[in-house]
C-alpha cells in the first residue's frame, strides 16, 4: 500500500440522504462504485487520483464514462464521505454520508493512536509544566468532561485551574498508552499535594481535541529495600 497508507480493498457502504453507494477501493488508481437504486444506478469502475489530507483523511476524484466528475473526502476518523459531484447536465450536488465497512483493508492502519499519544502529551506538559493556560482551548473540546470531583466541569474550569497553579507545580510524564480514541499516561505531578504523587490520566479524543478525563492519584512512596521493590515511577519508562 502506498499513497500515505490510503486503505486499499477496503469496501464500504455510503447512506447518502437520496441513496446508497458501495465502493471498493481496487488500488491507489482504480474504485469501483454500485449504485442499486434509483435515477444514478449503475456500477463502473473508474481510474481515480488520491491526495492524502492527513488525519486518515483522503480527496479521492475521477471522472465517470458518462461525463460526470466527483470528488470525495473520505474521512476515516470520523467514518464519513463527503461527496461533491457534478453531473453531465451541469447539476452540481454536494453530499454527506457516514459509511459503513464492509470489507476491511488488506492491510490495516489506523494512526490515530500516534497522534492522540502526541495530544495528550503536549496537553499535560504544556499545562502542567510551562502552566500556558492559553493553550487550553486549543487542546481542549469546548464541553469537555471531567471526572475528578475536585475539577468543575468544562474547558472554562480547566483554563482557570491552569490560570491559579502554584508556580511549584511540576508534571513528568512516563509510560503512555494508546488505543482507538483512548490514551492513558501514567506521571508524576510535583507541588499539587504536600508530597509528590504519582498519577494515571485517561483521555477520550474528539475530532482531534481532548473530550473527557479520568484520572487516579496515589502519593509516592519511597523504595522499600527489605521488600526489594522497585520506584513507582521512571521519567524512562516512556521508552517503553
Amino acid at each position: 500500500m502506498s499513497i500515505n497508507r490510503f486503505p486499499v480493498g477496503l469496501a464500504m457502504d455510503v447512506s447518502y440522504p437520496n441513496f446508497q453507494v458501495s465502493l471498493t477501493l481496487l488500488s491507489v488508481s482504480q474504485l469501483k462504485f454500485e449504485i442499486k437504486e434509483g435515477p444514478f444506478a449503475r456500477t463502473e469502475i473508474v481510474d481515480i487520483q488520491v491526495i492524502p489530507l492527513g488525519n486518515s483523511m483522503f480527496a479521492v476524484s475521477w471522472q465517470e464514462k458518462e461525463g460526470a466528475t466527483v470528488t470525495n473526502i473520505q474521512d476515516y476518523d470520523s467514518a464519513v464521505v463527503h461527496s461533491f459531484a457534478t453531473l453531465p447536465d451541469g447539476q452540481f450536488m454536494r453530499m454527506t454520508g457516514p459509511f459503513t465497512v464492509t470489507r476491511p483493508a488488506d492491510e490495516v492502519f489506523d494512526d490515530r493512536p500516534k497522534r492522540n499519544k502526541a495530544l495528550v502529551l503536549e496537553a499535560m506538559t504544556t499545562l502542567f509544566q510551562r502552566h500556558d493556560a492559553t493553550a487550553v482551548e486549543r487542546l481542549y473540546a469546548r464541553d469537555y468532561i471531567q471526572h475528578n470531583p475536585d475539577i468543575p466541569q468544562g474547558r472554562d474550569a480547566l483554563q482557570q485551574l491552569v490560570v491559579n497553579l502554584p508556580k511549584d507545580v511540576h508534571y513528568e510524564p512516563g509510560l503512555i498508552v494508546a488505543q482507538d480514541d483512548l490514551v492513558a499516561i501514567h506521571g508524576r505531578i510535583r507541588g499539587w499535594a504536600e508530597v509528590p504523587q504519582i498519577v494515571v490520566d485517561i483521555f477520550r479524543i474528539e475530532n482531534g481535541k481532548l473530550a473527557e478525563h479520568w484520572d487516579v492519584l496515589q502519593n509516592e512512596a519511597p523504595v522499600n529495600a527489605a521488600k526489594h521493590s522497585i520506584s513507582m515511577f521512571d521519567p524512562k519508562e516512556h521508552r517503553l
